[in-house]
Parts: structure tokens; sequence; C-alpha cells
């Protein structure tokens, strides 16, 4: 209970705080004015030390017990300023963000820049969330160190990162120093694909200019040799006659090499299941090295191929249907 009200009284103030700098410009400088320290759970046991200590040697007349007292207290004070030390001047960046399809986990990546002596024991952490695991690490004199803030993405779209807290309690854990950024970050959520929309619909294909052969029953393609199974009306009975074996003929039909795959032509299913199934067939023409297009309700993408199609693709379908 005590946690939780004394994370929410965080909250407000570092809302109040941070209000005019949502988003801010990187790098950001963790100066005095930026970190706040209290003492931690640990801390507040020793202060409470100190003070039965001290009651103590006063009831008694301890010199030894003022010297242990104040010996402690030092120690205490030292802790802090090194607790404090060990963010200060840090400058604090955000990394590159790749997109993930919705089911994956989203990393948002942090940079710390440390322009004097080695930080040890730094954690990164999502602060609006209570319970959220942080990420610790180093680091070195005149160096800097990247962290990946895992996020589960739910569904399609923009998943936000929000603000994150940067904090330490090193070196022994009496104090707890902290301080907040939020650059606004965000990763593109692809659709989940759907594996049952099964093989590319080649049905989709328009007919025009660079045509090619696809199994049917309109042209003669060529012959092959006779497997079990053949009718004979596929038989050539000529290229027998002339001695040639027992060939069978093979037909087809021309389709424009250019694949289009429509959202409108997706009949009976919902928004997020079409969606899904054409996540699913980009993925699957890629790979194939078929060009291919894709036509929504809202825009259409020319046939092509290649990284940069993939993903101008992939993030219309991300957002399709979403408010700005």
């Amino acid at each position: 209970m005590l946690a939780s009200l004394t994370f929410h009284l965080r909250q407000r103030i570092a809302d109040w705080i941070f209000r005019a700098r949502f988003p801010e410009t990187p790098p950001v400088v963790l100066v005095q004015r930026r970190i706040f320290i209290l003492p931690s759970r640990t801390g507040y046991f020793f202060a409470f030390v100190l003070v039965l200590l001290l009651i103590a040697s006063i009831n008694y007349s301890l010199s030894l017990g003022y010297l242990l007292t104040f010996l402690l207290a030092s120690m205490g004070g030292i802790a802090m300023f090194h607790t404090f030390r060990n963010l200060v001047r840090l400058a604090v960046s955000p990394g590159k963000v790749e997109p993930v399809f919705a089911g994956e986990t989203a990393r948002f990546s942090i940079v710390l820049a440390n322009p004097t002596l080695p930080r040890y024991a730094v954690g990164i952490k999502r602060a609006q969330i209570l319970d959220a695991e942080p990420e610790f690490g180093d680091a070195e004199e005149k160096s800097s160190a990247t962290f990946q803030i895992p996020m589960r993405a739910v569904k399609r779209g923009y998943l936000k990162c929000g603000r994150l807290e940067i904090f330490t309690e090193y070196p022994i854990g009496l104090f707890h120093a902290w301080s907040y950024v939020d650059f606004g970050m965000t990763c593109l959520v692809y659709p989940k694909p759907d594996p049952s929309a099964g093989a590319l619909p080649l049905d989709m294909r328009a007919r025009g200019e660079g045509n090619v052969p696809v199994r049917g029953d309109e042209e003669f393609q060529s012959l092959r040799a006779y497997r079990a199974g053949d009718t004979p009306r596929q038989i050539a009975w000529k290229a027998l006659a002339r001695g040639q074996g027992l060939l069978v003929k093979e037909f087809g039909s021309t389709a424009s090499a250019d694949l289009w795959l429509d959202y409108d032509a997706l009949h009976g299913l919902s928004m997020e299941e079409r969606l899904g199934r054409l996540t699913w067939w980009v993925m699957e023409a890629e790979r194939a090295q078929m060009p291919y297009g894709l036509k929504l309700f809202d825009r259409s993408i020319r046939p092509m191929l290649g990284p940069r199609h993939r993903d101008d693709c992939l993030q219309a379908l991300a957002l399709y249907g979403l408010k700005a």
C-alpha cells in the first residue's frame, strides 16, 4: 500500500515538473536539478538504527557509542554523494527502434553517454508502470552504453514507450537516486501475420504486360515424360508414333508477373483478419521474389520488390483504419 502511494505521488510530481518538456529534445544531460534522491528502504532502516544508537549513547554517556554513530552517519553521507555522482552529467539519447509484428516484444533503445568516471549499476525502466522490470548496466569511462527496454506489442499501430526512469542505488543501496526522461518514442507494430492465409493468391494477378506461365488448360506449354496417373487424353500420340517415347502434353495460361494483394477481395472476413492475411502474403511474396502491389480502401502501392517496398506495405497495413 505504501509503495503504491509513493509511486503515484512520484508520478504526480513528475507530471507537474516535466509537463512542458514533452517530448524532450535529445540528448538530455542529467544535471543537478533533474536528479532526485531519497533514502531507500535499507536507508530508512539504517537511519532508524542510527537514531537508536544515538539515543543509547546519550542515555548511557557512551563515548564509543557517539564515535560509532557519527562514523556511520558520515559513511551514509558519503554514500549519498556517490549515489548522486553515479547519475550526474550522464547524457541520455534515444536509440533506433525496429518495427515488430503484433504479439512480439518491442525493444526501445536508450543510449547513455558517460563523459567522466565509470558508472555502475545504472537501471532504466518504464516510469509509469509500478512493477516494471528494470534493465541494468554499466557505463565505462568516456564511453556509452545501450539499454534495451522491452515492451509487449499487443496490437498493430504505434506503440508508445512513455516516460522512462533512470535510477541507481550504487554503491551500497542506502539511497535511491533517479531522473525522468521522455522522448516521445514510438515503435511501429505491424499486423500479426496469419499463416492460415496459405499460398499466394495467384488468382489476384492482373492480365497485362510482363506475363509469366501458370498452370491451366488454355495453351500448350511443353512435353514431359509420362507419369503414373496421367490420363490418356494428355498423352502425345503423335510423338509416340514418331518413336519419341511416351510423352505427356502440359497446358497452361499466362498471367501478369505483378501480383496485386487486394483488401476488398477478401470477402466475409473482419478487418483484422484481412490485414493478417495480407501481411502474410506480403512476407511470402517477398520471400518468393515475386513483384507485388497492395490495394487498400484509401491508397494503392504499385507492384515492386525489395525491403523498402515491403516496409511501405507493412506500414500501410499497420496504420490502416487508425486515427492519426
